[in-house]
């Protein structure tokens, strides 16, 4: 067997037994946090340009996109899917490399829209997306991520899969959906080496072309099943070395949506372990940004790379700069919303923190990645004293996960401001309890 028909074998069979209790309540966890990723990317370029070159695809259809509208399933997948991304606030799946959730609950929710699907039908897909998906990360490995962004490439199979759930395919549908996905792989990591807009229309892309794929499948249109595994497959074309034998040996035992991670900041995940440890220097040792002569940030490789604007101009490189986001943490104590206003990414202070800071490599801790995502944060200070503290996992990893309130805080601090504390609380009261509900909220 190919590996797309492994895949399709062990996604079609997760429907033949109850999903586990556990595994339902991780699957929930993962829509909340989608949720509280969508609303404040709606109004993040090029979420708002995007509304109107999709105009003609609005205010039809039985789908729904975030800004309140009715939309065609594909402009919804597309719209959503962006938005979900834009904000920098979506989950990961370490191992992968991966946003899972932008693109695969995107693809999910517009699909069970226009079929009037459960809420436990969607959730089931949601799950399918995740386990597939996530295991073709993780297969495709880091010589992937060097030059592609996973959430681009992997996140059109979460949509495959979640979507094909929905409709209902086959082994051999299945298989085909992911096939055709395949060659719809797309979103380089240079994107957004240079201050720009298309970072998040990967993940908007992704969905639209996982749901593209999964309902081709449904009427009949095959892909090549050694898209994957083939000598001029995926593996062969976008990785190296690729290993297919045991792509497809734990689906359904264990799942993969039960170790996400909740980003706990805003910006650029690869940041998060610096943050957190420069937030625990300023709590426990109470420094102030004045007292501090030399910063320096030892951590991964790929985030140097892709957290690399140095002296960040924009929003944007804001997100992406890791002198910025360290600065910031140790200024004002947080790094939320607030960290990218104009008036905090130009701050003096931190400006002028950012000034005495250097960040590098440490080759222990690049050793770990993506396994590991640790950075060592030390302060020198003016009167020659050095505080030093290696943060091993972020705050949102499995090993530190945020608690089921934790979550609630970050969905409605994120909510609220877009649809109101009141819609916030009764969307999120219908969130925890989907699999009861006879149809999804809109």
């Amino acid at each position: 067997m190919y590996a797309t028909q492994r895949l399709a074998q062990a996604a079609v069979s997760l429907h033949q037994h109850p999903l586990p209790a556990h595994v339902l309540h991780h699957a929930k966890r993962a829509v909340i946090d989608w949720y509280a990723s969508l609303y404040p990317g709606l109004s993040v370029a090029p979420v708002p340009q995007l509304v109107d070159v999709l105009s003609e695809d609005l205010d039809r259809g039985s789908s729904w996109v975030g800004v309140g509208r009715s939309a065609t399933a594909k402009a919804a997948s597309l719209l959503n899917g962006t938005a979900a991304h834009a904000a920098e606030v979506d989950d990961s799946f370490r191992e992968a490399m991966y946003h899972p959730g932008a693109a695969t609950i995107a693809g999910a929710l517009a699909a069970a829209h226009e079929r009037h699907a459960t809420g436990l039908q969607f959730l089931r897909a949601v799950v399918t997306g995740y386990e597939v998906s996530t295991r073709i990360g993780v297969a495709m490995g880091r010589p992937h991520y060097t030059h592609w962004h996973n959430t681009g490439t992997i996140g059109t199979f979460g949509a495959a899969a979640s979507v094909g759930t929905l409709l209902q395919l086959d082994e051999a549908g299945m298989a085909h959906a992911l096939a055709t996905a395949a060659t719809f792989a797309a979103g380089l990591q240079q994107a957004f080496r240079m201050d720009s807009m298309s970072k998040p229309l990967h993940a908007g892309r992704a969905a639209e072309a996982g749901l593209l794929a999964a309902q081709l499948a449904a009427r009949g249109v095959t892909g090549s099943l050694d898209v994957l595994d083939g000598e001029a497959g995926l593996g062969a074309a976008m990785s190296e070395g690729v290993d297919w034998s045991q792509v497809a040996s734990t689906l359904g035992q264990d799942f993969h949506i039960t170790r996400l991670t909740f980003k706990n900041h805003i910006g650029c995940g690869h940041t998060f372990a610096a943050i957190d440890a420069a937030q625990e220097l300023r709590q426990q040792h109470a420094c102030r940004p004045d007292e501090i002569a030399e910063v320096h940030v030892a951590t991964y490789k790929p985030a140097l790379d892709i957290a690399c604007y140095v002296q960040p101009t924009t929003l944007n490189e804001a997100r992406f700069s890791l002198s910025y986001v360290v600065a910031t943490a140790l200024t004002h104590g947080s790094v939320r919303l607030a960290a990218y206003e104009a008036d905090r990414v130009d701050h003096p202070e931190t400006r002028a923190l950012m000034q005495r800071t250097t960040v590098s490599v440490d080759p222990a801790l690049d050793a770990a990645f993506p396994a590991q995502r640790a950075a060592r944060v030390t302060l020198v200070m003016r009167d020659g004293t050095r505080l030093e503290h290696l943060q091993a996992n972020r705050k949102g990893d499995p090993e530190l996960p945020l608690s089921d309130q934790e979550l609630n805080d970050k969905y409605l601090e994120l909510a609220s401001p877009v649809i109101g504390q009141a819609g916030a609380q009764a969307l999120l009261t219908q969130l925890w309890h989907l699999e009861e509900l006879a149809e999804l909220p809109r």
